[in-house]
């Protein structure tokens, strides 16, 4: 084993910087015994790495090679199966687990043993060592564990000697001193016995110079021992003295400890003076409402723009020191609860005396509105004053009274309304609802004044002999119904019951001008010219856009005083209680110090608007069914102004009253116009022509003709030019089939006629107005008038030469019939003679008096208001000619020869034709 041991030190480890330290020869337990070897092996560099590694033969056996090689650390368990009895197995345990079989039991001790000191002396991870025997686990010796020096690279030391000497290395000095020993004895490798001889002598002589020198130094040691016995005594001295100072300082130390506590008792109360002094300055300096502040809530005078502002700012402070956030344990104190119920009495004093005020402005500002208003009726109203001195005055303009001087007064409070919004919702919402309903009275009368000169305007009439709805007041109903106005201010409390019992009536009962305007009957387009279209416009466009900026300067007064620009969380009063508005019911219910969410601020905008303004809807349709009773084309323009207007609202914001009120109007309007057009197609269902005279232009078609004119002028550029080009089409289709239903009906013109005519007209128009949605009826119509054109002119031309016609009927029926052209003339209905009879009987002056003839028959079909009748005289013609030519290209073919020729050439019908039309 030593030998295999040199042998693979040398060949394997040595030129791996690696040495060998243990070798057992293994095969694998359960398998056919194939011999191999385990070594371990520690490299020669630092740091140290231990490796068991496993070598076997080569195949050929002449050397060894190396397989496999674990790390020291990877190895878990050693597992030796029996720590008593004797047993060659054992077990590796690396990644996975390694069964083997020694060759003998003790190379199996041997390599454990080395396994468990190079564990023990170079892992920190120490490897479990199960069913090995304790005396193999010995521990190393403590000489060789102080000689080696940590993290050198030793070899295991152990209780055998020699193994400790084979693998001691020698230093560079001890290997200069042997070689200078070598060189002194020539022999030393020759005879070594002798050079061991020698050196076993020289080494007794060292060892009795050594004990002579100890013996000589006995005297020394004496001494020395002396000096160490006076140095133990002065150490006790020094030690009771130690002593002494220990006992003196330990009641200093005592006293130390008492100043300690004492500094600190002195610092913590130094910390909780500061603490209490933060938290103190924290709650007055957030909690302390100035003498100014307070004396501003409830004295403050909120009619001056200086003492708004005080207020308003005295509010803020006030919500302020009410909303600070409080930290932990201030609203146990006394103190601050009774500062919390001094701010919320200030808070109930502040928002009701607010509201009382607000509640009186509203009512002051309503109530001059309507002396105003009242003052302006009671003059026009003075009995025996006739109404047109009224509506004269009245309809200089038309225009609207402006409401700024009013917002600007209010707004100067839109910080205290906020302010009330956050802290009493109830009261605020109480004002928000006295406020509309101030306001949509107000607004009532005015807007429906405004309408009523509208409509006058409109009908140029001004009702004479008719007294103005309105009567005459007394100054004391006047007076008292504004006593009343403000008497309610006084009792704003959150709840809005008493606002309900508030009315503003007028008079008598107020009786609509429109109702009377109605009933003068259905005035068709015909008896309006462009100028009343024109002025209707104007009147319509001109309160479309005084109601516009009205309803945009009252919704952002609204959104500016009353804050519901955003969306926010607010805190309301106990109030339950639902609340109808037209166009929609808002329902709440607050309890108290509950937050509740408004779902949007736009729809509340949205729904006081609709309160305040709920008059102009209706008002505005009545003025549109006006303006239809007048002249149903007026449907197109109010069409094309309020979708103007629609889509103008609806760009600044599609979901404001303003763009929902006008867009529900615009539906009116449209269902309007679709009648117009549903009424135009009915008429030309129902239209009857009479049996007695020419039909001419068709009265739909005309009508036509200027319902496109006018829309074109009307929806140049328009947003709503798509439903125009619908009724296009219906009106055009319908037009198309009402024609051809009047030409079949035709009795005494023909029916030819009635389409040429009405489908050139048709043609020239839509040529005219060049509607590109209408090119293929242009197309159309353009088709239609030709092909009449064309049968009209060949139906006519066989009556001046009508035998001669049915003469060559004949002859061409023989040709169809197979007959050949040249024997034709064999015929004996058709032979020269018969030819010659005919033509003899239209010489060249009956040929002019047939012309004649039939330029009269159809100058009586054609109507003068189309001047077709050149057309189609130039039209037959050239069909006569064309026919002529016919004729003699028959004559010919069919009798070559003949010599046969009509009485009249092509010259003389240009002749006839010019002449009859100049006596003409």
């Amino acid at each position: 084993m030593t030998a295999i041991k040199h042998a693979l030190q040398r060949d394997i480890f040595t030129p791996n910087d690696e040495r060998l330290l243990s070798i057992v020869n293994v095969c694998k337990a359960g398998k056919k015994k194939r011999n191999c070897f385990l070594c371990a092996t520690v490299t020669t560099e630092r740091p140290v790495q231990v490796n068991v590694v496993k070598v076997k033969k080569s195949d050929k056996g002449d050397f060894y090679k190396r397989q496999t090689a674990w790390a020291l650390r990877d190895l878990a368990v050693v597992d030796a199966k029996d720590a008593v009895k004797e047993n060659p197995e054992f077990d590796l345990h690396f990644d996975k687990v390694y069964k083997w079989v020694a060759s003998s039991t003790v190379e199996k001790h041997t390599f454990i043993s080395c396994i468990w000191k190079l564990n023990q002396r170079y892992l920190r991870k120490k490897i479990d060592f199960i069913n090995v025997s304790s005396q193999l686990l010995e521990e190393l010796p403590k000489v060789a564990e102080e000689s080696v020096p940590s993290g050198e690279n030793q070899s295991v030391a152990g209780g055998d000697e020699e193994a400790v000497d084979e693998y001691q290395e020698l230093n560079a000095r001890e290997e200069q001193d042997i070689e200078i020993m070598m060189e002194g004895c020539e022999y030393a490798i020759s005879n070594a016995e002798a050079f061991a001889e020698k050196l076993s002598r020289e080494l007794q002589v060292l060892d009795g110079a050594n004990i002579q020198s100890i013996m000589a130094s006995e005297k020394q040691v004496n001494i020395l021992m002396k000096l160490l016995d006076e140095a133990l005594k002065e150490v006790d001295q020094i030690e009771l003295k130690l002593s002494s100072y220990e006992e003196m300082l330990q009641s200093v130390k005592e006293q130390m400890d008492q100043i300690s506590e004492s500094n600190h008792l002195i610092h913590l109360s130094n910390t909780n003076n500061v603490k209490l002094l933060s938290e103190i300055e924290f709650l007055v300096n957030h909690m302390d409402l100035a003498k100014g502040h307070i004396k501003a809530l409830q004295e403050g005078d909120l009619t001056s723009s200086r003492g708004i502002e005080a207020c308003t700012n005295a509010a803020d402070a006030l919500l302020q020191c009410m909303n600070v956030a409080l930290r932990p344990g201030h609203d146990m104190l006394h103190a601050v609860k009774q500062q919390q119920q001094r701010f919320s009495d200030l808070r109930e004093h502040f928002a009701r005396r607010l509201a009382s005020h607000l509640n009186s402005v509203f009512v002051q500002q309503f109530s001059q509105k309507f002396l105003h208003l009242y003052s302006r009726s009671h003059s026009i109203s003075v009995p025996g004053h006739d109404q047109s001195s009224t509506l004269a005055q009245h309809s200089v303009e038309l225009t609207l009274p402006n409401h700024h001087p009013f917002h600007r007064d209010l707004l100067r409070y839109a910080k205290l309304m906020e302010w009330l919004k956050n802290t009493d919702y109830g009261k605020y919402e109480g004002l928000t609802k006295n406020y509309m309903d101030y306001l949509s009275r107000l607004y009532e009368r005015e807007i429906k004044d405004f309408f009523e000169v509208a409509k006058i305007k409109m009908t140029g009439t001004t009702r004479e002999g008719k007294k103005f709805a309105t009567l005459p007041r007394k100054e004391s109903a006047v007076k008292q119904e504004t006593e009343s106005l403000h008497g309610s201010s006084g009792k704003l409390t959150g709840s809005t019951s008493s606002l309900n019992k508030l009315s503003v009536q007028s008079s008598g009962n107020r009786r609509s001008q429109s109702s009377s305007l109605l009933d003068m009957g259905n005035m068709s387009a015909s008896d309006l010219d462009v100028a009343d279209r024109t002025k209707f416009d104007k009147i319509f466009e001109q309160v479309l856009s005084e109601l516009e900026p009205l309803c945009l300067a009252e919704q952002d007064f609204i959104s500016k005083f009353f804050k519901l620009q955003q969306h926010q969380n607010i805190s309301g009063t106990a109030t339950n209680e639902a609340e109808e508005m037209d166009g929609g019911t808002l329902s709440r219910s607050y309890p108290s110090g509950v937050p509740q969410t408004v779902s949007s601020e736009k729809d509340m905008i949205r729904q006081m608007m609709t309160k305040i303004f709920r008059c102009i809807e209706p008002e505005l349709n009545n003025l549109i069914a006006l303006g239809d009773k007048i002249d149903s084309f007026n449907s197109l323009y109010m069409l094309v102004k309020m979708s103007h207007h629609v889509w103008t609202a609806q760009n600044v914001d599609p979901a404001s009253f303003l763009s929902t009120t006008l867009g529900n109007v615009l539906v009116t309007v449209k269902r309007n116009f679709d009648k117009c057009i549903s009424n135009q197609m009915k008429q030309m269902d129902e239209v009857k022509i009479s049996k007695k005279s020419k039909v001419g232009i068709l009265p739909f078609v005309a009508e036509f003709e200027e319902f496109a004119a006018l829309a074109e002028s009307i929806f140049k550029n328009a947003e709503r030019r798509g439903d125009l080009d619908k009724a296009y089409i219906k009106l055009i289709r319908a037009v198309f089939v009402s024609v051809e239903k009047v030409a079949n009906e035709s009795q005494k013109t023909p029916r030819d006629v009635v389409m040429m005519e009405n489908f050139h007209h048709i043609f020239a128009t839509l040529s005219r107005l060049k509607i590109s949605c209408l090119e293929a009826e242009k197309k159309e119509a353009k088709q239609k008038y030709t092909d009449h054109l064309q049968s009209y002119v060949i139906y006519s031309l066989g009556q001046p030469l009508e035998k001669l016609n049915h003469f060559f009927e004949g002859v061409e029926a023989r040709v169809a019939q197979g007959i050949r052209e040249e024997e034709v003339s064999y015929q004996l209905a058709f032979n020269k003679q018969e030819l010659r009879k005919v033509i003899k009987e239209y010489p060249g002056k009956e040929v002019k008096k047939g012309l004649d003839n039939l330029y009269k028959k159809v100058d009586k079909h054609l109507c003068e208001e189309e001047n077709l009748l050149q057309v189609v005289w130039h039209s037959m013609q050239d069909e006569f000619i064309r026919q002529y030519k016919h004729f003699e290209g028959l004559i010919a073919r069919c009798y070559p020869g003949s010599g046969i020729t009509m009485e009249f050439t092509i010259q003389d019908i240009l002749d006839y034709c010019s002449s009859i039309a100049q006596s003409h």
